[in-house]
Protein backbone atom coordinates (compact mmCIF):
# COMPACT_ATOMS: atom_id res chain seq x y z
CA UNK A 1 0.00 0.00 0.00
CA UNK A 2 1.41 3.82 -1.14
CA UNK A 3 1.70 6.51 1.52
CA UNK A 4 2.52 9.40 0.95
CA UNK A 5 2.62 13.05 1.86
CA UNK A 6 2.30 16.47 0.51
CA UNK A 7 3.16 19.56 2.16
CA UNK A 8 2.55 23.24 0.35
CA UNK A 9 5.56 25.15 0.60
CA UNK A 10 6.42 28.84 -0.04
CA UNK A 11 9.51 29.62 -2.16
CA UNK A 12 11.04 32.54 -3.63
CA UNK A 13 12.69 32.27 -7.31
CA UNK A 14 15.53 34.27 -7.67
CA UNK A 15 15.51 35.64 -11.18
CA UNK A 16 18.49 37.19 -12.94
CA UNK A 17 18.30 40.54 -11.73
CA UNK A 18 18.51 39.27 -8.58
CA UNK A 19 15.07 40.23 -7.74
CA UNK A 20 12.46 37.45 -5.58
CA UNK A 21 9.71 36.39 -7.13
CA UNK A 22 7.03 33.98 -4.49
CA UNK A 23 6.03 30.43 -5.44
CA UNK A 24 3.97 28.23 -4.27
CA UNK A 25 5.15 24.52 -4.63
CA UNK A 26 4.06 21.27 -2.94
CA UNK A 27 6.67 18.87 -1.80
CA UNK A 28 5.58 15.12 -2.01
CA UNK A 29 7.20 12.15 -0.86
CA UNK A 30 5.48 8.48 -1.87
CA UNK A 31 6.42 4.50 -0.59
CA UNK A 32 6.34 3.77 -3.98
CA UNK A 33 9.23 5.84 -4.37
CA UNK A 34 11.28 5.67 -1.53
CA UNK A 35 14.59 6.74 -2.35
CA UNK A 36 12.89 10.21 -3.90
CA UNK A 37 11.73 13.64 -3.20
CA UNK A 38 9.31 15.39 -5.90
CA UNK A 39 8.90 19.07 -6.08
CA UNK A 40 6.10 20.42 -8.02
CA UNK A 41 6.03 23.81 -9.10
CA UNK A 42 3.10 25.78 -10.70
CA UNK A 43 2.52 26.40 -14.67
CA UNK A 44 2.93 30.11 -13.67
CA UNK A 45 7.07 29.52 -12.17
CA UNK A 46 7.58 27.36 -15.85
CA UNK A 47 9.33 29.04 -18.90
CA UNK A 48 7.07 27.16 -21.05
CA UNK A 49 4.09 27.41 -18.93
CA UNK A 50 3.49 23.89 -18.19
CA UNK A 51 3.57 22.11 -14.82
CA UNK A 52 7.08 20.53 -13.65
CA UNK A 53 8.03 18.26 -10.99
CA UNK A 54 11.28 17.78 -10.45
CA UNK A 55 12.54 14.04 -8.64
CA UNK A 56 15.67 14.00 -6.63
CA UNK A 57 17.08 12.03 -3.58
CA UNK A 58 15.77 12.39 -0.53
CA UNK A 59 18.95 11.87 1.09
CA UNK A 60 20.54 15.17 -0.93
CA UNK A 61 17.45 17.07 0.54
CA UNK A 62 18.81 15.60 4.43
CA UNK A 63 22.60 16.50 3.16
CA UNK A 64 22.02 20.00 1.62
CA UNK A 65 19.96 21.36 4.49
CA UNK A 66 23.44 20.80 6.75
CA UNK A 67 26.14 21.67 3.66
CA UNK A 68 26.16 22.28 0.15
CA UNK A 69 25.16 19.01 -1.29
CA UNK A 70 24.89 17.91 -5.25
CA UNK A 71 26.80 17.33 -8.63
CA UNK A 72 24.40 17.38 -11.16
CA UNK A 73 20.87 18.78 -11.70
CA UNK A 74 20.32 19.44 -8.93
CA UNK A 75 22.25 21.48 -6.20
CA UNK A 76 21.20 22.04 -2.09
CA UNK A 77 22.77 24.33 0.18
CA UNK A 78 22.24 26.42 3.38
CA UNK A 79 22.03 29.90 2.63
CA UNK A 80 21.37 31.08 6.06
CA UNK A 81 20.08 29.85 9.35
CA UNK A 82 16.84 30.49 7.58
CA UNK A 83 16.65 29.65 4.29
CA UNK A 84 17.81 26.82 2.19
CA UNK A 85 18.55 27.27 -1.48
CA UNK A 86 17.78 24.45 -4.33
CA UNK A 87 19.17 24.83 -7.72
CA UNK A 88 17.59 23.21 -10.52
CA UNK A 89 19.43 22.81 -14.03
CA UNK A 90 17.75 21.90 -17.12
CA UNK A 91 18.26 21.88 -20.99
CA UNK A 92 16.47 25.10 -20.71
CA UNK A 93 18.26 26.98 -17.75
CA UNK A 94 18.70 27.34 -14.38
CA UNK A 95 16.39 27.65 -11.52
CA UNK A 96 17.45 29.34 -8.22
CA UNK A 97 14.20 29.05 -5.25
CA UNK A 98 15.12 29.75 -1.65
CA UNK A 99 12.68 27.76 0.36
CA UNK A 100 12.48 28.19 4.57
CA UNK A 101 15.24 25.75 5.63
CA UNK A 102 12.07 24.65 8.77
CA UNK A 103 9.16 24.26 6.56
CA UNK A 104 11.60 21.55 4.26
CA UNK A 105 13.19 20.23 7.99
CA UNK A 106 9.96 19.59 8.84
CA UNK A 107 8.44 17.69 5.82
CA UNK A 108 11.90 15.65 5.80
CA UNK A 109 11.03 14.21 9.35
CA UNK A 110 7.41 14.11 8.03
CA UNK A 111 9.50 11.35 5.05
CA UNK A 112 11.16 9.48 7.99
CA UNK A 113 8.50 8.95 10.18
CA UNK A 114 6.97 7.01 6.62
CA UNK A 115 10.12 5.39 5.97
CA UNK A 116 12.92 5.90 8.02
CA UNK A 117 16.30 6.25 6.14
CA UNK A 118 17.94 2.97 5.26
CA UNK A 119 15.11 1.25 5.57
CA UNK A 120 13.34 1.47 2.16
CA UNK A 121 12.31 -1.14 0.47
CA UNK A 122 15.18 -1.75 -2.22
CA UNK A 123 13.68 -4.89 -3.69
CA UNK A 124 10.66 -3.05 -4.94
CA UNK A 125 12.98 -0.38 -5.94
CA UNK A 126 14.80 -2.26 -8.35
CA UNK A 127 11.93 -4.27 -9.47
CA UNK A 128 10.17 -1.03 -10.67
CA UNK A 129 13.35 -0.35 -12.18
CA UNK A 130 14.16 -3.67 -13.66
CA UNK A 131 10.50 -3.41 -15.24
CA UNK A 132 10.32 0.08 -16.64
CA UNK A 133 13.64 -0.88 -17.99
CA UNK A 134 12.28 -4.02 -20.01
CA UNK A 135 9.06 -2.81 -20.44
CA UNK A 136 10.30 -1.00 -23.24
CA UNK A 137 11.63 -3.83 -25.40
Amino acid sequence: MDTSIEQLTHARLVTAGDREVPVSTVIRYSTDDPLAVFVDFPAEAALDGEEVTWTFARSLLDQGLRAPAGHGDVRIWPYDRTRTVLEFHSPYGLALLQFPAAALRRFLVRSYEVVAAGQEDMAAVVERGLSALFDGV
